[in-house]
């Protein structure tokens, strides 16, 4: 009598297929979703620094006593007085900072995971997320020395040079990974670094008069910085005027070159931000510094970060595939 065979196994291949299907379904996530979340993330980095402003110009930077918790066994503000409003305002950056670090989580996921782009362009990926983090710490930091000028004049410097780079990751996401190539003559390339070098100086020397002037940022503590704040108004105004000439003769250059006109257009932006935050600063200085123009005036200074960073990637591009 035969003995019937065996019956074929057929290997069960449903949970292949689901990690197929999921590797389908989120391996294209990044592609469909980097850039919005780059865009989103360049906004909240602007943002955080208005919310920042507020803080301080609202003199709410003590309104919560302490870091990481808001007072002592409590991480959320206790109402115990009138003046509450302090702590809301306080607390509230703190929420809008761990939005952000949210946000540059997705950024750093997103961007690493184009491994078929260039390592430079995912390690910027990781800028933000680090950046964030770096600002949790010196946030909790300035709470804890009690508003101390130079660590506050540090946490704005940071917040804008992480719009720079935030700039950076949202122009270079469409562009390639090749060898960059300048799209301009020498001459500009060199005022372009020059304009660069008067941005930081421009940023720094705003940094050193608000924390020079009234708003220190707690209507108790009221640390500042040992210099005469008119005194340093007029250098920082003087810095603003060499960066705008610096940018006139670079217009200038562009015309004559015919340069790209992506490259004049963002030279044309530059120019009216930096027209319009210079009328705000003098407005502001003439009117005894109103907390509302003070706020405005830094929320326009991380425009003209983003306006200056946007400019400077115009003036080459990338060849190559990524």
């Amino acid at each position: 009598m035969s003995t019937p065979p065996a019956p074929v196994q057929v290997p069960d291949s449903s949970h292949g297929n689901r990690r197929a299907l999921w590797r389908a379904r989120w391996g294209t996530w990044p592609t469909r979703w980097t850039f919005p979340v780059l865009v989103a993330n360049l906004v909240a980095q602007v943002v955080i620094i208005g919310t920042g402003g507020a803080v301080r110009l609202t003199a709410s930077g003590l309104g919560c006593s302490t870091w990481p918790q808001c007072e002592p066994g409590h991480f959320t503000p206790m109402h115990v007085d009138a003046a509450s409003y302090h702590a809301a305002i306080e607390f509230g950056n703190r929420m809008i900072t761990g939005i952000l670090l949210v946000i540059s989580l997705l950024v750093a996921v997103a961007v690493w995971s184009g491994r078929e782009r260039a390592r430079s362009y995912r390690l910027l990926g990781l800028v933000p997320l680090a950046g964030v983090l770096l600002q949790a710490v010196i946030g909790g930091i300035t709470v804890l020395v009690k508003l101390n000028p130079a660590i506050v004049a540090s946490h704005l410097l940071i917040s804008m040079a992480l719009v720079a780079a935030s700039t950076v990751l949202v122009r270079r996401h469409r562009r390639e990974d090749g060898t960059p190539r300048p799209v301009v003559g020498p001459l500009i390339v060199v005022m372009s670094r020059a304009l660069v070098v008067a941005t930081v100086v421009v940023l720094a020397l705003g940094v050193v008069v608000t924390g020079s002037g009234p708003h220190s940022g707690d209507s108790v503590v009221g640390y500042r910085f040992a210099v005469d704040p008119a005194a340093m108004a007029k250098v920082h105004a003087g810095a603003v005027w060499v960066f705008l000439v610096v940018l006139a003769a670079i217009l200038v250059a562009l015309r004559r070159e015919h340069a790209p006109a992506e490259t004049r257009r963002s030279a044309l932006v530059l120019l009216a931000l930096t027209l319009a935050q210079g009328v705000i600063g003098y407005v502001q200085y003439a009117t005894g510094l109103p907390a509302l123009l003070v706020g405005v005036h830094m929320v326009a200074a991380a425009l003209l970060t983003v306006a200056v960073t946007w400019f400077v990637t115009t003036l080459r591009v990338r060849s190559g595939s990524r």
